[in-house]
């Protein structure tokens, strides 16, 4: 019999076994050069292989990727990461005591949304994924708005036509989430096509997972970004897991996910995704590259989902339980507080009273929240809704479900009465 030559991808480490993350290619911090955003793509090509990276050991921040920010602007994004952390545990607990049906977390990933979202305009229009509660948290979503949508309760944005975390935002510009993966990638390519069409100097950006780039979708979205120059950031979260399948089976193993940008005709940039500053800066450059006509950026965030992939997910069934502990690009929250701590502009005490503020607006929000209805008790969303937003103009047969509907209501009101 034949053994097989066929190559099946294994992942460093499975529960059990010593974490390995000696497969993850860093550089010093500082080392990456930063070449002009109209450089010619040949000039970028290495930044798809190294890493780009500001704060070092000491929690400096040192080269040339270093976007200076002020103190006020550092201490404001870690507030949103520390408030998006809050949240999410706040909601991490709500659905393991049944308030809530689902959630997911974006623990260990909150530079990735906040220090992007810092680095665009409001008026930049963001496709996100269903982990990027950062961008909501930055863009100044009011929580209890989250909330009723993760209740789906009378004030749910979504009608409670929507999975929890599926939020959406006109006044935000964020477009609505989708279950599904990669769909947004084309949808911002097209946004921001209309935008270049139109002549406005607004951009797009969105992300997906690593597991996520096996889509069609996202090798969709590329060659249209290129080809017609659209004015778009496209970032890849490689947290390192799909679910339970490790990033490899997506194409990670041979070359950087980065790296498939230059294979479009693209710069690709690998960054630190646990980096503050690292992150804001390569969002900056890419932003500065898109407004000015240069085109589209890929951009992978080498970064580590800390939490289950969803409350429906168990990691310990395929991954060392005290992994995170050992991923070598640390804690974004912890590093951004260091790198104040190091300045002078920050202190543990200052970091305890941030985390009461914190706690003390999510427990006040969930107090608001439920008053809209919970799944047990409150007022109930109106079946009326579900005939709404269907058609531009009703339909019969939607019309004559709308008073089936109407008359079963009336009836079983007369059974309870009688």
């Amino acid at each position: 019999m034949m053994r097989s030559r066929l190559h099946v991808p294994r992942p460093p480490a499975r529960p059990g076994e010593k974490p390995d993350f000696s497969y993850v290619a860093l550089s010093p911090a500082g080392a990456a050069a930063r070449p002009d955003p109209n450089a010619p793509l040949n000039d970028t090509e290495f930044l798809s292989r190294d890493l780009v990276r500001v704060l070092d050991d000491k929690h400096r921040a040192v080269g040339p990727w270093d976007p200076h920010l002020a103190a006020a602007d550092l201490e404001l994004g870690l507030r949103h990461m520390l408030l998006t952390r809050v949240f999410d545990d706040r909601m991490h607990r709500a659905q393991r005591q049944g308030k809530i049906t689902f959630y997911i977390k974006s623990t260990g990933e909150e530079a990735v949304s906040v220090a992007a979202n810092m680095a665009m305009r409001p008026t930049d229009m963001l496709f996100p994924s269903y982990r990027n509660q950062g961008l909501q948290i930055a863009r100044g979503r009011n929580i209890v708005d989250l909330m009723c949508q993760l209740l789906s309760n009378t004030r749910d944005m979504c009608k409670g036509r929507q999975l929890p975390v599926m939020y959406h935002s006109v006044e935000g510009n964020m477009f609505s989430i989708s279950g599904n993966l990669a769909t947004q990638f084309p949808q911002a390519v097209g946004w921001a096509m209309a935008s270049a069409i139109k002549g406005e100097d607004h951009i797009a950006a969105t992300w997906l997972g690593d597991g996520s780039t096996a889509e069609a979708d996202f090798h969709y979205a590329l060659l249209f970004a290129q080809i017609y120059k659209a004015p778009v950031i496209l970032n890849v979260v490689n947290n390192q897991w799909a679910i339970s399948t490790f990033q490899t089976f997506a194409g990670g193993e041979g070359r950087s996910f980065a790296s498939r940008g230059p294979g479009y005709g693209m710069p690709g940039i690998r960054v630190d995704g646990n980096d503050f500053l690292a992150v804001y800066a390569v969002t900056q450059w890419a932003a500065e590259r898109a407004r000015m006509g240069a085109g589209p950026t890929l951009i992978e965030h080498v970064t580590y989902r800390a939490a289950p992939h969803s409350t429906s997910d168990d990691p310990s069934r395929y991954r060392p339980k005290d992994d995170y502990e050992h991923w070598p690009l640390g804690d974004p929250i912890d590093r951004l507080k260091s790198h104040l701590i190091a300045l002078g502009e920050w202190s543990d005490e200052r970091e305890q009273t941030l985390l009461k503020q914190c706690e003390d607006q999510v427990n006040q929000a969930w107090r608001e929240a439920v008053t809209y209805g919970t799944l047990t008790d409150g007022p109930q969303l109106d079946p009326e809704t579900m005939f709404q937003d269907v058609f531009k103009e009703q339909t019969p047969s939607l019309a004559r479900q709308r008073m089936q509907l109407a008359q079963e209501i009336k009836e079983r009101q007369l059974k309870e009465r009688a």
